[in-house]
């Protein structure tokens, strides 16, 4: 059997788990996210806010792999709201060209969650965390780089390191490398999002996409090439919730009202350092925050 079948095995048979063993859970509230850090902490940002200012219990879901298996929890009613990107919910989800503006993009993906799956898009955290094409600043500067146009004459000596969900949506690696005429020493390697940076310093990569909100680029000195050919959508960080739990609670949606434009990309990139960098918990990374805004308990 190969790679592709398997991963449609798997794929179908936790879509079966997801909406088989959806659990009614009328007095408290499940919190989601992905699998790699900066999820976590607005994750942990969202449950802590709802522990703040409702009196349901909160139980966290973290690390729920990628956005496909994200939205599946959260239609069965694994989870009842998860940290998204606009960007990737048009493009991934939705299935719908990139195109527009913050707001208008926001707009879209609004209108679709609701109709199409009865999901509300709540308002944004306040940053936008576009892909960002990474490579070692010291390269960057040697070699008078700043843009991915201009990376892509340097492209064929480099090797890339990408994530698998970056391969394989629509706005990721296929559109990307047709756009700029991307091509590489040897096929990309498919990595864990949570070793790319460090892949890049260690010099086993030369080129990742990462985040701009990364905590490890300067940390690391990493430099962040310019999409010049405005390739990306935007990616404002929002929280999508049942409408079903919104219904049933809606002091849910009065609390993540409260998040609304709480985060700026410099904030969001300070967080993830602290726990990607500093490797502090989590929690009290995320109750330092939320005091300092004025929130949480």
């Amino acid at each position: 059997m190969n790679a592709g079948a398997v991963r449609c095995g798997v794929a179908a048979l936790m879509c079966l788990w997801l909406a088989g063993c959806a659990p009614s859970h009328a007095n408290r509230v499940v919190v989601g996210s992905k699998n790699f850090t900066e999820q976590l902490v607005l994750g942990e940002i969202i449950a802590q806010q709802l522990e703040a200012k409702t009196h349901l219990e909160v139980e966290r879901r973290f690390y729920l792999a990628g956005t496909f298996i994200c939205h599946q929890a959260l239609l069965a009613g694994r989870i009842d709201v998860y940290p998204e990107y606009t960007g990737t919910a048009l493009t991934a989800v939705l299935k719908e060209k990139p195109g527009g503006d913050s707001a208008e993009v926001y707009e879209r993906v609004k209108a679709g969650y609701r109709e199409r799956f009865g999901i509300e898009v709540g308002p944004g955290f306040g940053f936008n965390d576009t892909f960002a094409m990474e490579m070692r600043g010291e390269d960057a500067r040697r070699l008078g780089v700043k843009t991915i146009s201009q990376a892509a004459t340097h492209a064929p000596q480099w090797r890339a390191g990408f994530g698998y969900e970056f391969m394989e949506r629509p706005d990721g690696y296929k559109g990307l490398a047709a756009t700029y005429g991307l091509k590489f020493a040897e096929a990309p390697r498919i990595m864990d999002l949570g070793l790319l940076a460090r892949a890049l310093q260690d010099k086993q990569i030369d080129l990742a996409a990462g985040n701009t909100t990364d905590g490890l680029i300067p940390a690391l000195d990493l430099f962040v090439l310019g999409d010049d050919k405005h390739y990306f959508p935007p990616y404002d960080a929002v929280p999508l919730v049942r409408s079903e739990t919104l219904a049933k609670h809606p002091e849910v949606g009065e609390a993540l009202r409260e998040l609304a434009g709480k985060i700026s990309e410099a904030e969001m990139q300070r967080l993830n350092y602290a726990v990607d960098g500093e490797h502090r918990d989590v929690k009290q990374v995320v109750r330092e925050f939320l005091r300092g805004k004025g929130l949480g308990r």
